[in-house]
């Protein structure tokens, strides 16, 4: 009778496969609490959010503008249309010139200029905001000689383009490569073929760094303090100071009064709702004709 194999001993395949459990299920353990730990300090920022801003929100906070300082009451109204404005002008600067860079990139970059191009574009993605604001003083607001919410605006742009055009860059280049030979094989140029096939596909990914470029400008208060200042009254006029929201919350939470620092908090808590509204709006309202255009 033949013996058996030591391979079924303590080092056998009973074993090792008990070992290679264990070592998932830790692994699998450290991830789940590697999650848990990136999460916490969302839920702790929405838990405070919640606790310090539900107390000052009201309808006289969105309706009204700010009363002299001292005397209680009063709103934001001013600092709400006014980051709505230059944030909007940043999109309406920023984005085009970000998704066609990443559609050249992506189609036309693969050389020399590109790599110069895609350098350039990181080196901008790590200059803290303050520069850029400095920068945006030294160019618009000292040559017009007066703040204005154009200044603010163009600031906040020059922030938005290096994300939007890495991650348009990096959507674009997702899209199977079978798609763009299918176009040319029916005979449509490589430019149509960017439009009406590539560009549609990425659409989604594209949506998603347009709403982190968003989410990043809308809470920038160092360049806006250089190129809009800020504003006490109402104002909609791009060449003339505007206020923010960030620039009245950082206003308010440093100043003296308590009423100041409750409509901080519920300033902060105001401009993560927008932001959320808008990415789930603009989900809802723009996800469903790029599934219908794929």
């Amino acid at each position: 009778m033949t013996a058996r194999p030591a391979a079924f001993g303590a080092h056998g395949p009973e074993a090792l496969y008990r070992r290679r459990k264990l070592v998932n299920h830790a692994m699998t353990a450290a991830m789940v609490v590697a999650v848990v730990i990136a999460l916490l300090p969302l839920f702790f920022i929405l838990f405070y959010l919640l606790k310090n801003g539900l107390s000052g929100l009201s309808l006289d906070l969105i309706t009204e503008d700010p009363n002299h300082p001292g005397r209680s009451g009063g709103g934001v109204r001013n600092a709400i249309v006014g980051s709505s404005i230059m944030v909007g002008l940043a999109v309406a600067i920023g984005v085009p010139v970000a998704i066609g860079t990443g559609i050249f990139l992506s189609e036309y970059g693969q050389n020399r200029a590109g790599a110069m191009i895609r350098f350039v574009i990181e080196v901008m993605a790590g200059i803290p905001s303050i520069t850029i604001g400095l920068f945006v003083y030294s160019v618009v607001v000292a040559t017009q000689k007066h703040f204005s919410g154009f200044a603010g605006g163009l600031a906040l742009a020059v922030i938005l383009v290096p994300i939007v055009a890495r991650i348009t860059e990096e959507m674009l280049l997702l899209v199977p490569r079978s798609l763009r030979e299918a176009s040319y094989a029916l005979g449509a140029p490589r430019w149509r073929t960017v439009i009406r096939i590539v560009l549609p596909t990425a659409m989604p990914g594209i949506i998603t760094g347009v709403m982190l470029g968003l989410s990043r400008i809308a809470g920038e208060a160092a360049p806006l303090l250089f190129t809009s200042l800020g504003n006490q009254f109402y104002s909609t006029d791009i060449n003339s100071a505007m206020d923010s929201l960030p620039t009245r919350i950082f206003t308010y939470a440093t100043g003296p009064y308590d009423y100041w620092h409750d409509q901080a908090w519920a300033m902060s808590l105001i401009l993560v709702g927008i932001i959320l509204v808008i990415s789930l709006a603009v989900r809802a309202l723009f996800g469903s004709r790029v599934t219908v255009r794929q």
